[in-house]
């Protein structure tokens, strides 16, 4: 074996970790948003910080170690930067433009969220952004190329497998949260392919997952219809035109 093979397999190896760094983010809260539980109590911050860093972390090991990180996994900003800045600007905009039009349709608003928010909303969105692409569209999606499969079969399998990842399809999940992450991952893998590297994905993706969460005051984890806060409140009251009558007048 070659010292680039070695060198290779070694990425490889370290992208496995990647892999399996991604399963566990649901359990330090870096999945989703920090979400508030049933009582009203968010992850704890540290854990979450940790497993962004801990990513990034990995994902600047693996390009160092792998003799061609930008070719063979696609982790590279893309063949021409021009292009994949233009092509991440239009990923982005479809995103906030689909967030824009849920929140509309399902509330007849934007529920904008408080200011405090923002600066955790963008840690997540950049530091999922760039470890889910350098991990499904850049080394996954860039082996699977590397091995023959078709653009278009290496981009469903890949998508799939971020879907099977991210746990999106677990009970309680709402249909939006599945569909959102499958496109996503499609749209990512497609955009990859398209430019050569995962700049663009990476510039898309944040740009989407910031705007879901500024529209709906979720970062792509949307509670099943009819249990969100405005939702239940809604069939507390009485149907339009009715009033309440006190009985002890």
């Amino acid at each position: 074996m070659s010292v680039e093979e070695l060198r290779a397999a070694v990425a490889v190896a370290l992208a496995a970790f990647l892999l399996i760094l991604r399963l566990d983010a649901e359990r330090l809260g870096a999945a989703e948003y920090d979400e508030p539980d049933d009582w009203g109590r968010r992850p704890p911050f540290l854990p979450r910080l940790g497993w962004y860093f801990t990513g990034i972390a990995l994902v600047a090991l693996v390009e160092f170690v792998h003799p061609d990180p930008g070719r063979a996994l696609l982790l590279g900003l893309g063949n021409d930067r021009v292009v994949a800045l233009l092509v991440g600007l239009v990923f982005g905009l479809v995103g906030a433009a689909q967030a824009a039009a849920l929140a509309w349709a399902r509330w007849q608003r934007f529920r904008l969220p408080a200011p405090r928010e923002y600066p955790g909303a963008i840690l997540n969105a950049v530091g999922t952004a760039v470890v889910d692409e350098a991990a499904f569209r850049g080394v996954l999606l860039g082996l699977l190329l590397a091995m023959g499969v078709p653009a278009s079969a290496a981009i469903v399998a890949q998508a799939l497998l971020y879907v099977l990842a991210t746990r999106v399809a677990a009970t309680g999940r709402s249909r939006y949260t599945l569909f959102f992450t499958l496109l996503l991952g499609m749209a990512a893998g497609w955009v990859t392919v398209f430019t050569g590297g995962i700049g663009a994905a990476v510039l898309g993706h944040a740009t989407t997952r910031l705007a879901v969460f500024a529209f709906t005051g979720h970062a792509g984890l949307l509670a099943p219809r009819g249990q969100e806060v405005e939702e239940i409140e809604r069939e507390r009251l009485p149907p339009p035109g009715w009033e309440v009558v006190d009985e002890e007048q």
